[in-house]
């Protein structure tokens, strides 16, 4: 358990990304199995331990530390787990315990086999018997939030790193594989062949774009097609089991059986997620209505009919056990157009080509187009094979033009890990007929470290109340809020929702009675 902890520290004062990837692959190295297989799980949001979740640490914090300097001191740390790890009283006259003599594999084991009513004892004897960083690092596996500037896909890195191993190779075969991972460290040590994925769906890794900026590209050589605005997944069928993955590997079957029920053929596709709109005679509807589907656990069949789900199709990787993505672009897309004919059309579509004559013909139906569900525009090199990640010249991004609204900046709050010092998520809104101002948005990006700093010395000094963590500020500041669409929401005073909105410039210059009104963003709302 030390090493672990220890690894976590390091992780939080390592700002280098080859550190952190020496760090990991250090520790893969040196630990031993089971250990080393769990803490990979960990750092890649892989362990679940369903006994234990933050409402239950929340609820010992609170049984044994004064609840107002729990949350004032949560407010200033700006996470949970190091609060706890600092405040928390060990019974009096208990040694504490070495945490070099706790295997993590032990701890994991002991919460893992927990009922949800035995957990909080359990949890509670542990952090009562170890020290601050041994407390960090068990309320960070128990509750699998690390949050220690680490993602999925630089640990796969690491481990790669540490023993040799091509990360696309790693990426091929790990969904069909399972903590503590022995396989790997095997097939890592050179003890066994690498994992095979036959028969198992899992998830490969998507090709990505990069924006296309001030890029101009000849038509000769892209192809252009519609970017549509929902969320991109993976269709997987292998072995007699369908998987819908999103783009970062979640596993979203239980979200949409309505789609993994229709897909029974053998295959790989790439598609993006949609929910069809009645007002477009069966396009795709906006984002908004995509919305009412996703984290769902449990879809009812009323919610399916209200929400018909449907993916419209960009790409085939695998037909059957025949691996496509070396073939060229132009040869893919002609396999694809043949294959959508086997799937269902109520679920299933192709997405469409866009015929121009000109690069600025393709730009002016770009700029021309905010229909629903449009996001933008994708231009895919012909000849370009289907790789992982960002590759410099084969596929581009042209997304339409951000949409934007002079909003007025109503509350603030601290920001989580290198942020916690900070006030950098701001809520804003915008006046109604009546000169009430109600919020419209909230934003945490867009801005530079400078303006940041600017921001938080403003929240600071025109501060009219404060809410727990959250700060009421004078209505005096505007900020240009960029977002890519808008939508009517019940859920919402205001009525309205934005999608990705950030902050794209400090409008010092405009006083707040100048900002945009509710009825403004209505006209735009889709």
């Amino acid at each position: 358990m030390r090493a672990f902890s220890q690894l976590l520290d390091d992780l939080v004062y390592t700002r280098s990304r080859n550190s952190k990837l020496r760090l990991i692959g250090d520790y893969l190295k040196t630990t031993p199995d089971p250990d080393r297989g769990l803490a990979l799980a960990a750092l890649t949001g892989m362990l679940d331990i369903p006994a234990v979740k933050p409402a239950v640490v929340r609820g010992l914090a609170e049984e044994r530390i004064d609840p107002v300097l729990l949350r004032m001191s949560r407010d200033y740390a700006g996470d949970m787990a190091e609060t706890v790890s600092l405040l928390w009283p060990p019974p009096e006259g208990e040694p504490l315990l070495d945490d070099g003599t706790v295997r993590l594999s032990d701890a994991v084991e002991r919460l893992r086999s927990a009922s949800r009513s035995e957990a909080p004892a359990m949890l509670a004897a542990l952090l009562d018997h170890l020290d601050a960083s041994g407390r960090f690092a068990i309320l960070k596996l128990a509750t699998g939030a690390l949050r220690v500037g680490i993602s999925a896909r630089l640990a796969k890195q690491a481990l790669a790193d540490a023993f040799g191993l091509d990360v696309e190779q790693v990426e091929e075969v790990w969904h069909g594989l399972k903590p503590p991972y022995a396989e790997l460290f095997d097939w890592g040590e050179g003890r066994a062949a690498q994992p095979t994925a036959k028969d198992i769906p899992v998830f490969r890794p998507f090709m990505l774009a990069h924006p296309l900026d001030q890029t101009r590209v000849d038509l000769t050589d892209y192809a252009a097609e519609w970017k549509w605005d929902g969320i991109r997944i993976q269709l997987v069928r292998a072995g007699g089991d369908t998987r819908l993955y999103s783009r970062t590997g979640d596993d979203i079957s239980g979200s949409f059986p309505d789609i993994a029920g229709a897909f029974t053929v053998p295959a790989v596709l790439d598609g993006e997620l949609l929910v069809r709109g009645e007002s477009q005679g069966g396009a795709a509807a906006s984002f908004n209505a995509l919305q009412q589907r996703l984290g769902r656990k449990n879809v009812s069949a009323k919610v399916q009919g209200e929400f018909p789900a449907f993916v419209r199709l960009y790409d085939i990787l695998f037909d059957g056990e025949e691996d496509l993505r070396s073939l060229p672009w132009s040869e893919r897309r002609t396999r694809l157009e043949s294959f959508v004919g086997r799937l269902d059309p109520d679920r299933f579509d192709l997405s469409q080509l866009i015929e121009a004559d000109s690069f600025e013909a393709l730009e002016e139906r770009r700029t021309g187009v905010r229909d629903e569900g449009v996001e933008g525009m994708m231009l895919k090199r012909r000849d370009s094979p289907y790789v992982a990640g960002r590759r410099v010249g084969l596929w581009y991004k042209w997304k339409r033009d951000p949409l934007t609204a002079d909003c007025v900046m109503m509350y603030a709050q601290r920001g989580s890990g290198k942020r916690s010092s900070y006030y950098s998520d701001y809520t804003f809104g915008c006046w109604n007929e009546e000169g009430e101002l109600l919020p419209v948005g909230k934003a945490y990006f867009g801005f530079t470290d400078e303006e940041l700093k600017w921001l938080d010395r403003f929240v600071r000094g025109h501060t009219l109340n404060r809410f727990g963590p959250v700060r009421e500020v004078e209505k005096t500041l505007v900020l240009e809020v960029a977002f890519d669409s808008i939508h009517a929401s019940k859920r919402h005073k205001s009525g309205l929702a934005m999608r990705f909105p950030r902050i794209s410039r400090i409008r010092t210059d405009k006083p707040a009675l100048e900002a945009d009104r509710i009825e403004a963003l209505l006209a735009m709302a889709t």
